[in-house]
């Protein structure tokens, strides 16, 4: 897993310098309130133990557990710059602008505590193209920081040149957000390789590269499960209070996760991961909370695939011409702590995104639509004609139809634990 996060001069802008680049963070610490002296009415303490008019009889209320921090943590899925996204980020000569992409979707981005999308492309500094190799110009991240982006993820079929810089830097990152510790780590599939034995992406990977990305064999499964169980000790030890593991994997273009995703996500939960995102397919895949088959009392939500954030897969260009490559979802996770010092999630919710694409005299115009419910009218919001709002309103169903029985089993989980928690 490879950030590219936020750093405190310079602007805000994005670094490449380690599979997941490890900010340090003062460590949040919760005292547990001593019971208090026993005290006369005067302010000292009573010499006759048998004066209990002055003390309620000795008997004190315990303090109820209550909230005392939430962070709000959101993912949104693919961004693809293909050929046509960057002839329309073109400027002059070799400068890109790629700020219009986030008009309607910054202030959503912007408003969330701790900001994560998946970066399909790489960063070469020159030479820029779009598929199958996809090099894109650096001034993508300075669109993705303003646009309120913390993170992104590099560790998916894309990421051939390596996305830390030494094969013994930190492969998660604990960060604490509003005082609560988020554990995340990235993985991606291997791919089938060019050459046995050989670990590979999109059929190829150099040695170095190899030693550097967090990969996983569908083949050899147990390898991957050891590893993710220590870095998942790891982190862990360094405070995270809960954990999130982003996963590229699945199958390119199906609505429905597979067998071995399915496996993949039931072994996750066992091993107590929270949260779990998955990407790949470039197709929104259904929610799932799953139950832990060694501890009753642990579930993990769980979404097999975001889909695009931002590309150029128009159902006219693709062989699936159902519009699903046009949609994504901006899901939200939120965690709070109490006053006992637990951590739990206690809310999720998915905002379904929608990339409008039109032309101009100039140029073609690629930008994503948050698919708001609270915004009444989408055509004077987003500047849609009407058969933008319609295209807009289709994508929203399609999505909900695929994420909704996850998404209201797994807010009612959620919110239930919430309520049970004050209620202690």
């Amino acid at each position: 897993m490879s950030v590219k996060s936020k750093t405190v001069s310079g602007g805000v802008r994005p670094v490449l310098a380690a599979l997941i680049a490890v900010l340090l963070a003062v460590n949040f610490f919760v005292s547990f309130r001593n019971r208090p002296e026993l005290t006369s009415e005067n302010g000292t303490t009573p010499s006759d133990p048998a004066d209990s008019s002055s003390v309620n009889d000795g008997i004190h209320e315990a303090e109820k557990i209550h909230e005392i921090s939430r962070a709000k943590m959101s993912v949104t899925g693919d961004v693809i710059i293909h050929n046509a996204l960057l002839d329309s980020a073109k400027v002059s000569g070799n400068k890109y602008n790629f700020d219009y992409i986030y008009t309607y979707f910054k202030s959503y981005v912007s408003a969330s505590d701790y900001a994560v999308t998946n970066l399909e492309t790489t960063l070469g500094g020159s030479d820029y193209t779009g598929y199958p190799v996809f090099n894109t110009p650096d001034s993508l991240l300075d669109s993705m920081t303003d646009a309120g982006f913390d993170m992104l993820l590099t560790a998916n079929n894309h990421a051939n040149d390596g996305t830390v810089e030494n094969e013994s830097d930190k492969r998660y990152l604990v960060k604490a957000v509003n005082g609560i510790r988020l554990g995340m780590i990235c993985y991606t599939y291997e791919g089938k390789p060019r050459s046995e034995g050989k670990k590979a992406l999109n059929g190829y990977m150099n040695a170095k590269s190899a030693a550097i990305i967090n990969t996983f064999n569908s083949r050899n499964l147990d390898e991957f499960y050891s590893e993710l169980e220590e870095r998942l000790k790891a982190m862990k030890a360094e405070g995270a209070e809960a954990t999130i593991v982003y996963i590229h994997w699945g199958e390119e273009y199906q609505l429905d996760p597979n067998g071995s995703q399915k496996k993949i996500a039931q072994k996750l939960c066992d091993m107590g991961v929270d949260v779990i995102v998955g990407g790949h397919p470039h197709v929104v895949q259904p929610m799932a909370l799953l139950t832990s088959g060694t501890d009753a009392a642990h579930k993990t939500v769980c979404i097999y695939s975001i889909g695009n954030s931002v590309s150029n897969q128009r159902k006219n260009y693709m062989k699936l011409s159902t519009g699903h490559t046009e949609d994504g979802v901006f899901i939200s996770f939120t965690f709070s702590k109490y006053s006992d010092g637990s951590v739990i999630l206690t809310d999720v919710d998915v905002l379904p995104t929608w990339v409008n694409m039109y032309f101009t005299k100039s140029r073609q115009i690629f930008e994503i639509i948050p698919l708001d419910k609270s915004v009444s009218d989408w055509g004077q919001a987003f500047s849609l004609d009407k058969a933008g709002v319609k295209d807009a309103n289709a994508s929203y169903k399609r999505t909900m139809k695929v994420v909704g029985e996850g998404l209201k089993a797994s807010q009612e989980y959620c919110r239930s634990r919430a309520d049970a928690k004050v209620n202690q």
